[in-house]
């Protein structure tokens, strides 16, 4: 590939930036450098000149803590990105320079075709940009959501291609991290490609160039990630490991075929605890296949986990779940075939029943409430608006909408049925909502967006920037219908 100028001058800028933060008796002496460090690198993913206004914005994909996702397409030429958007602020404030420098870096040098690419990056005065790889199938956890869970030829399929990514990140001496349905993207056509970096670590034998200098503090074993993923040694604080991606996979696969998160439960703190205690049952119609490989992924001891002991992932691949994956040409192999959003065609939806068998179903029809929402989120604090036994059906941070204003809202949508609004700020109680018929709540959606809810004294409008206002609707009738 041709380096031009203006790759060379942004690796040195990045070299002269990040170097500015060591000593200088560092900086003056070149055997004290990383051999990585070389003012020869160049970004394969250039620096350019851009603004935001040389993009059309669409809707967003993610939200996180200092940046958003949004689909962007580039106005002159028409194609589709998505943007990542970062809070200039934000990442000073909490010391996160290194660590977005870090996924730059890493998303640069990274080259497979089960891996998000990063196209280029520019900034302005209050955000940095990345644009990335637009993946227009969505996330894995939607499919899951979607179809209830997944036939085992699915998720055989999908989580050979999580297995081939995987290998190449840990092959680069990379370990992810935060592996998870949610950051499981895919392609239009259905394949896989993993995403969300800021989570990466380095191990010492990375192969990675031109890693910048990370706080003390993220050298040793911190909690990263999310609650129902994470292996029990990190809650030990034990050093991070290839085997906490591992652990992560096996969670992913169960809850492929399952529809749920194997450590489940109302809090993190009761999560960590079955963790802890490696509480996991397997539901009766797995087959023992898939039994077998996930109690090998979930092994306590994160150095024999099946893919990090002595053979590998030799031992991984070559597992009877696995039979039949050509894994030289696995990327050619045909997708399984995507259910779209509810509501974006005519308000039937594809689910799959346990037993494999195919099913259609309206949104409008009576039966089982499906899991629209991980509960792996539910943060302890909204705990104490439960009553005892009762369950979290959906849970988000959204937005009330108000004629001039509007302020964020955490919304519970609890099996009671009750609807419950919270000010996460104050972590107080703003009002709940019984619904056990349409007379007391009626919901309708108004866009991908957003929705209105009506009660006989008042009607509030809600925007769900993750665009779930049908599922939030679905939710909400199939629990006022059982």
């Amino acid at each position: 590939m041709q380096v031009d100028d203006a790759r060379v001058e942004a690796g040195q800028e990045m070299e002269k930036d990040s170097d500015s933060n060591k000593p200088s008796s560092v900086q003056n002496n070149p055997d004290a450098r990383s051999v990585q460090r070389t003012k020869s690198f160049a970004f394969r993913a250039p620096q350019e000149q851009f603004t935001i206004q040389d993009f059309q914005l669409g809707k967003i994909y993610g939200v996180g803590s200092y940046s958003k996702v949004v689909r962007a397409r580039k106005k002159d030429t028409g194609i589709v990105y998505a943007l990542k958007i970062m809070d200039k602020k934000f990442i000073t404030k909490e010391n996160k320079t290194s660590l977005v420098k870090l996924e730059r870096v890493v998303l640069d040098q990274l080259d497979h075709p089960g891996i998000v690419r990063l196209f280029f990056t520019f900034q302005d005065s209050q955000s940095l940009y990345m644009a990335l790889e637009s993946c227009e199938g969505g996330e894995l956890f939607d499919q899951i959501t979607r179809k209830g869970c997944l036939t085992e030829d699915e998720a055989r399929f999908y989580a050979a291609e999580v297995v081939d990514g995987l290998e190449y990140i840990h092959n680069m001496g990379l370990i992810h991290r935060d592996i998870k349905p949610e950051n499981l993207l895919l392609t239009s056509e259905g394949h896989i490609k993993i995403a969300d970096f800021g989570s990466v670590k380095p191990t010492k034998d990375s192969q990675v160039s031109f890693l910048p200098t990370l706080p003390s503090d993220d050298k040793a074993c911190t909690f990263v990630g999310t609650a129902a993923y994470v292996p029990p040694e990190v809650l030990n604080s034990s050093p991070a490991t290839f085997g906490n991606d591992i652990w992560a996979l096996g969670c992913t696969l169960y809850q492929m075929l399952s529809g749920s998160s194997p450590f489940k439960d109302a809090s993190e703190w009761l999560i960590f605890q079955k963790i802890i205690a490696r509480d996991l049952i397997f539901p009766e119609y797995f087959s023992e296949e898939a039994k077998d490989l996930i109690d090998k992924l979930l092994h306590t001891d994160p150095a024999q986990r099946l893919g990090v002991g002595p053979q590998g992932y030799v031992a991984l691949k070559i597992h009877p779940f696995f039979n039949g994956v050509d894994w030289d040409n696995i990327r050619s192999q045909n997708p399984p075939k995507l259910v779209l959003e509810t509501g974006a065609t005519d308000g039937h939806e594809l689910y799959h029943s346990r037993d494999g068998n195919n099913s259609t179903r309206s949104s409008e029809a009576s039966g089982p409430v499906p899991r629209l929402a991980s509960i792996d989120s539910f943060d302890s604090r909204w705990q104490q608006f439960l009553d005892p036994g009762e369950c979290v059906v959906m849970i988000s941070t959204i937005k009330k909408l108000q004629k001039l204003t509007s302020r964020k809202v955490q919304l519970i949508l609890t099996d009671k049925p009750k609807l419950v609004c919270v000010d996460p700020a104050k972590t107080q109680k703003v009002s709940t909502y019984g619904m056990d018929n349409q007379n007391d709540l009626n919901i309708v959606v108004t866009s991908p967006t957003n929705f209105k809810i009506t009660t006989p004294k008042k009607v509030m409008c809600f925007e769900d920037a993750k665009q779930r206002a049908w599922q939030w609707k679905e939710a909400i009738e199939g629990l006022q219908k059982q």
